[in-house]
């Protein structure tokens, strides 16, 4: 049975799943209505109570949140039988500091990423999170 989680609150467990190396899905809604899917590298600042996601500003997952700022979308982190789903509403910056924070935070998780003068950082304010770790 999945458990409901504070996003400003998150206990122990929940903040360690989100800090190990996994890929989770991000989905948005597309202009036509319909549910998009994108596997992406996220990271979860639970001081913000933000997920980021860095990608850039032509990627359909970014114009999918520019086309509808503010957008709820989800992100679901899965590992076995341990999985959470991290929701909330959703905008994209290309502000040079919220880019280059998510870039760091990124490069913490994974791996330093490759430069791109378009990057852009997907910020979603997680209201909800739910599942079982």
């Amino acid at each position: 049975m999945a458990s409901s989680f504070d996003p400003r609150n998150a206990p122990t467990a929940v903040l360690g799943f989100l800090a190990e190396r996994h890929l989770a899905t991000l989905t948005t809604i597309d202009p036509s209505g319909d549910l998009q899917v994108t596997p992406v590298g996220t990271t979860f600042d639970p001081q913000h109570g933000l997920v980021r996601v860095i990608t850039w500003a032509t990627a359909q997952k970014a114009r999918n949140v520019s086309a509808l700022p503010g957008q709820r979308v989800a992100v679901c982190q899965v590992d076995g039988g341990r999985w959470l789903a991290l929701h909330g509403p959703a905008i994209v910056s290309a502000d040079p500091e919220a880019v280059a924070e998510g870039v760091r935070r990124y490069a913490e998780r994974y791996r330093p990423s490759r430069d791109r003068p378009d990057r852009v950082v997907i910020e979603i304010t997680v209201d909800r999170i739910v599942g079982r770790v």
